[in-house]
């Protein structure tokens, strides 16, 4: 079974990363960015059968270990 794990900042939270790319877009001729966000996403292969378990699995994995859950948020995909 796969999960896939989408991590971004809160809303609210200054993205440095994600400003530095938007001015870099603009000095590439690209005008039209308004904002841009980075995240990560995270692909996991698990030996679990059970999605719910799977995903309840993930999500203890998230809150102790793969998301700052205080500054960011995160959603779960599993396949």
């Amino acid at each position: 079974m796969k999960a896939r794990v989408h991590v971004m900042l809160k809303d609210g939270v200054l993205d440095p990363q994600g400003e530095a790319v938007r001015h870099a877009l603009g000095s590439l001729g690209f005008s039209g960015v308004e904002g841009v966000r980075m995240g990560k996403v995270i692909e996991l292969e698990l030996q679990a059968t059970d999605a719910a378990q799977a995903e309840a699995e993930v999500r203890q994995m998230c809150e102790r270990l793969l998301a700052n859950t205080v500054i960011e948020k995160y959603t779960v995909e599993i396949a």
